[in-house]
């Protein structure tokens, strides 16, 4: 742990953010007036209002006192992801009642795996009843950010996207829930405004557009890819589906609890859903009726996701039998078409690429319609696209579901101690601390940055861990007199370590061209936590402050000026019981 002095702060980069303990130059120590536990006033800025900003807002409400908190948000609503994202065939692949906050269980999910347009209005509904809008500010978009050391605070430029304008701000904090999956990327290709028909990435669909009747190309078959095939696949006069790297397809979830044995089958069993998914009106009811059966059929759902770990494990014999019965699964939905068995099914490890459920996808792919291309895209022409082989597809609609920008670059400048966070991340490897928080960068947090845990379930109970850790550490900086924390290169270093050496047990870190490793062949995972999605909870449990460097509001830098004058808040609270600890069971163990 290293204490920082604004006044010896360097102006030079290579040693700003290092502390000088000269004792000439020490400032004298002074009692504070005022009782231990007091909070100063904190302002705190956010970024983006998707599920994670969401809950933040709840969860710092539920936790600090004396803040005031804005969110800035891009779009014109919220849901993030949710908002955005409203493609043909879009829904969450992970269980509705597993995919919500536990602080806010919806009893009423329609399907087992909820639309997106669900999901959406489960977020908006959040934002009324807990009073949210206030907060919220749409249409709103950070496009700077400056640490300023001497007055501990960042310095923000803000667009109002209504009227073009812009204007500045300030914050103790920043907390960034823009998320890694919301700046969608075209496809690397040639010419691709060369295209005289319709060109849509599946992050921007155009309302209402439908593509019935019309010559259609979908590129890419990761996530989204393999949902909106099969959902534009019955109106379409011709689709060719353009992939280069096969992907693996799991079998529906319903169907993998089967095959693998869960315990949760056994409750599922008894769960009445339609052959689409769709919960009866009379089940509804019973969650309704009976908390005993939601709650049970909760957790179960739950265990068997949090379960999921030993299945990426190379060589494990976990993985080895999953992976068996995904090809069996997928041949078999295939027809055991030899040339599109070879086009699809991976001969790389199971979870190299992002398992996918996809109902219907590899069906549909045998239809008459349906024409699936492996070849190199040469570039786009105006009437269509040009195979490498010089074959020209002639198209009227060209779908690109070739996801977003997961480097972890900011998308606008970050400048703390050390520089601009764009110009080391575009050439380092990114590293982050826990995935929270970057070295250098005092009190600026993230959502799911470099290394988070997004291939381990529901990111709804993920936000929620990630946002009691930070608001742990704010509250922290406000009653223990902190102006600036930040991890230490140190520790993140060491961090980072773990992760490179951890990650060749898994089938993450194989080769075989995956988003998980920034769309490379080869390379450092940066997007998955290194263990299960419980590892990642316990890890998260407990403040490890000795990974950190502080700079402290009294002039003298002494830590322990928070003690202040001998009395506790507790004590002076009238409306707190002052001897709670009377009553604490873990004193009378």
């Amino acid at each position: 742990m290293t204490r920082l002095r604004p006044s010896q702060i360097s102006t030079s980069p290579a040693s700003r953010g290092q502390a000088t303990n000269g004792s000439s130059l020490k400032t004298p120590y002074s009692v504070e007036e005022k009782p231990i536990g007091s909070a100063r006033h904190v302002r705190i800025v956010g970024i983006g209002a998707g599920a994670s900003g969401i809950n933040m807002i709840r969860t710092l409400r539920k936790t600090l006192t004396n803040f005031e908190l804005v969110i800035y948000e891009k779009n014109d609503g919220v849901g993030g992801t949710w908002h955005e994202n409203q493609y043909p065939g879009c829904r969450c692949d992970v269980p509705s009642h597993n995919y919500q906050f536990s602080w806010r269980p919806n009893l009423e999910w329609s399907n087992f795996h909820a639309p997106a347009e669900e999901i959406k209005s489960y977020l908006c509904q959040i934002c009324d009843d807990e009073n949210m809008w206030d907060t919220i500010k749409t249409r709103h978009q950070v496009t700077g950010a400056w640490w300023d050391e001497a007055r501990g605070l960042w310095d923000l430029n803000v667009k109002d996207l209504a009227t073009g304008s812009e204007f500045h701000d300030d914050a103790n904090f920043i907390v960034d829930a823009s998320g890694i999956l919301n700046n969608w990327k075209w496809p690397a290709v040639k010419d691709i405004q060369a295209f005289r028909g319709n060109l849509i990435h599946t992050a921007n669909w155009p309302k209402g557009f439908d593509c019935s009747g019309k010559r259609v190309a979908v590129i890419g078959n990761g996530a989204t890819g393999v949902q909106i095939v099969p959902a534009i696949q019955p109106g379409a006069k011709k689709l060719y589906h353009i992939f280069r790297t096969p992907t693996w397809v799991v079998p529906p979830r319903l169907m993998s609890m089967k095959l693998m044995g869960s315990p949760a089958w056994e409750i599922l069993k008894g769960i009445e859903m339609d052959a689409n998914e769709d919960f009866s009106a009379p089940q509804i009811e019973k969650f309704k009726a009976d908390p005993d059966l939601y709650n049970t059929f909760v957790k179960a759902v739950e265990k068997d996701i949090n379960g999921a770990f030993p299945v990426v494990l190379n060589g494990s014999p976990v993985q080895a039998f999953a992976q068996q019965k995904v090809v069996q699964y997928m041949t078999a939905m295939l027809g055991g078409d030899e040339k599109l068995c070879k086009a699809l099914i991976p001969t790389f490890p199971l979870g190299t690429r992002r398992m996918t459920p996809a109902p219907g996808y590899l069906e549909c792919l045998r239809t008459g319609n349906v024409e699936v291309i492996t070849g190199q895209i040469a570039r786009f022409v105006p009437e269509g696209i040009q195979l490498e082989s010089g074959e020209i597809i002639l198209l009227d609609v060209i779908i690109c579901a070739t996801g977003f920008d997961n480097s972890f670059c900011p998308r606008f400048p970050i400048v703390g101690r050390n520089g601009n966070v764009q110009d080391r991340m575009k050439f380092e490897t990114p590293k982050s601390y826990m995935s929270c928080a970057l070295p250098g960068v005092p009190n600026y947090f993230t959502f799911l940055g470099p290394n988070a845990p997004i291939g381990h379930g529901s990111v709804f109970t993920l936000s929620e861990h990630i946002a009691r850790y930070i608001a742990s550490i704010i509250r922290k900086c406000q009653t223990e007199g902190i102006r600036a924390i930040a991890p230490s290169e140190a520790a993140v270093n060491d961090y980072s370590e773990h992760i490179n050496t951890f990650m060749p047990r898994t089938a993450w870190g194989s080769s075989g061209r995956s988003w998980f490793k920034g769309g490379k062949e080869d390379g450092p995972v940066t997007a998955l936590h290194p263990g299960s999605r419980i590892h990642f909870f316990h890890m998260l449990e407990h403040f490890r402050g000795e990974d950190w460097d502080y700079t402290y509001e009294q002039a003298s830098q002494n830590r322990f000026a928070y003690l202040g004058n001998g009395f506790s808040t507790k004590e002076l609270d009238p409306t707190f019981d002052s001897t709670w600890y009377l009553d604490d069971a873990a004193c009378k163990l």
